[in-house]
């Protein structure tokens, strides 16, 4: 009895492990199948990461260690819970003169608070889905602050290129600028040579070879060189990573306390959270574009904000999706977000062996790849589009750019999207409409343009169609319209068809419409209701008026004929 139970037992606990096997073995496939599928692309943008966030690192007024940090933890949490199959979530150059602003007055040992402070801003704004809202931040705002931060970056590698060293740092970027102007005298031609070759050497190698990111190529001879004139091997001496940043190790966690330093800790981090969610946003919908994919806006939010939260718990920087890391992920065959967690350890298998190498990077190098990566962030045919079809966008996007450079990236921003909304508001204000004019003859005569004059006889039938909204913002345009073109005809059907918005402003500038023209003895009827409009037209009083008097009619034809009849 007590055999056969144990045998029992043990076929039972033999079939289990059968049973979980069966149910682990699909799983395995699908794991190996995604590692398969997305290996190249995950080692590819790795080794593209690590000197990209070290140079941006060093944008930002931190630590290289820092930049790795921010590479590893926001693009693992990003990758694990975002909603992109694509996006590549690291340091990024669009943070960069924010951060190097906030930390030339607070210290760089404060970046990590501030992104963990934006992961929380982000979380928020993900829990009440505030993302509906980035809808308010035009294009053109976006550009032109895209076009600020890239001059921000290039002119702030002036000391690098040139090799200047101990130029006095203000708080103000245009201060700074100046200051190394005025030490161009001062220049060191080894830096500047090689700062010049380098910069001529990356574009010539994303011409020639495009699927070859050409940092992956020029860091180890960069990191030779730099080591070969340290070491008193050739017949120069050039600044590098070493001579500003004594400790350069593969770490990666850091502690820096939780550092309050004043209010506009709060005031930097939503304007940090801000720009992470709109470039992450961009860069999910352009790898969509790239892909034939569509990636889940909700889900993107919340990983974001988990990454800047693991980022800053680590140590790390503020972090959103970069742009050309991303595209270089869909170019080298990535298929699913397999490739960013690969990335993520490609990015801590190389740090911890080669990182302190890295000491020997020389200054001008980096400044030619963060030159490099400023030049390409600047979409120069969405500014070309802008200046031929769009000259206000134009306008708006040079001016939030200016206003970036010179002031604060975040003023150009705010500057950019109220000017575009003002301009969008003073569209809608004029109060787009239409006019058919039906001639007593039966022929029809559409009038396009508003300043166009209309041949109108007392016969004429006029057909005005609002089109759009009738709200507070146009409803005395469209009132003013009626004054100027329809004091000839008798006959107005006002048609409703194309009318998507009507608020209780709109609604009473309708009312004071038809009342004017009625007192004026004209014939009044409306046509064509909008069915989302129809619920509060009906509770009106001039629906009521003219639905007493048989004067709503489905269909403008059917207006046309009734009344032309009687």
């Amino acid at each position: 009895m007590v055999e056969r139970g144990a045998a029992g037992d043990k076929t039972r606990q033999v079939d289990g492990d059968q049973g979980s096997e069966a149910l682990l073995r699909p799983l395995m496939n699908h794991v190996m199948a995604k590692l398969q599928e997305n290996w190249r692309a995950g080692i590819t943008v790795g080794l593209v990461s690590i000197p990209l966030s070290v140079s941006l690192a060093v944008a930002s007024l931190a630590t290289p260690t820092m930049g790795i940090i921010t590479a590893v933890w926001a693009g693992l949490f990003a990758a694990l819970f975002g909603g992109s199959k694509f996006n590549i979530v690291g340091p990024t150059g669009a943070l960069s003169g924010l951060l190097a602003a906030y930390a030339f007055s607070h210290g760089a040992q404060t970046l990590p608070m501030v992104a963990f402070v934006a992961g929380i801003l982000v979380l928020i704004a993900w829990a009440l889905k505030l993302e509906r809202w980035l809808i308010f931040v035009p294009g053109s705002a976006i550009h032109g602050f895209t076009l600020g931060v890239a001059f921000i970056i290039s002119l702030n590698q002036l000391d690098y290129a040139l090799g200047l060293v101990g130029v006095p740092k203000h708080e103000k970027f245009i201060e700074n600028v100046i200051e190394s102007l005025s030490h161009v005298g001062q220049t060191a031609w080894p830096s500047a040579v090689l700062f010049v070759i380098a910069l001529g050497l990356l574009f010539l190698l994303l011409k020639k070879v495009p699927k070859i990111p050409g940092v992956i190529v020029l860091t180890p001879v960069a990191v030779l060189i730099g080591k070969l004139a340290t070491e008193g091997h050739l017949p120069f001496q050039l600044l590098t990573l070493k001579d500003k940043f004594a400790d350069i190790g593969g770490r990666l966690f850091e502690f820096h306390g939780l550092v309050m330093p004043d209010n506009t800790l709060i005031t930097t981090a939503l304007a940090v959270a801000l720009i992470a969610i709109i470039e992450t946003m961009v860069s999910a919908k352009m790898a969509d574009g790239m892909t034939g994919t569509k990636y889940d806006r909700r889900k993107e939010m919340f990983g974001l904000g988990l990454a800047n939260l693991a980022s800053g718990f680590m140590g790390g920087l503020p972090a959103t999706a970069a742009l050309a890391r991303t595209s270089t992920n869909v170019k080298n065959g990535a298929t699913h977000q397999t490739a960013a967690m690969i990335s993520s350890a490609t990015v801590v298998i190389v740090s911890l062996l080669l990182l302190p190498w890295f000491k020997y990077v020389p200054m001008a190098f980096i400044a030619a790849v963060l030159v490099f990566v400023a030049v390409r962030m600047v979409e120069m045919h969405h500014l070309k589009r802008y200046w031929q079809q769009d000259r206000r966008g134009f306008a708006i996007a040079m001016i939030t750019a200016l206003i970036s450079v010179v002031e604060d990236p975040i003023m150009g921003v705010a500057f950019g999207t109220v000017a575009a909304l003002l301009v969008f508001a003073e569209k809608i204000a004029h109060g787009p409409f239409e006019l058919v004019l039906q001639h007593a003859d039966g022929c029809s005569h559409k009038i396009v343009h508003e300043k166009e004059e209309a041949p109108m006889q007392p016969d004429d039938v006029l057909i005005y169609s609002f089109t759009g909204q009738l709200a507070y913002l146009n409803a005395e345009s469209h009132l003013e319209h009626f004054h100027t073109k329809a004091h000839v005809a008798k006959t107005i059907i006002l048609r409703l068809r194309h009318l998507y918005l009507l608020d209780v402003d709109g609604l009473d500038a309708l009312e004071e419409i038809v009342d004017e023209l009625e007192k004026e003895g004209k014939l009044v009827a409306i046509s064509g209701i909008n069915p989302l409009i129809k619920d509060m037209l009906e509770k009106s009083r001039v629906y009521k008026t003219l639905k007493e008097k048989g004067r709503i009619y489905d269909r403008t034809s059917h207006a046309i004929k009734e009344i032309t009849c009687q």
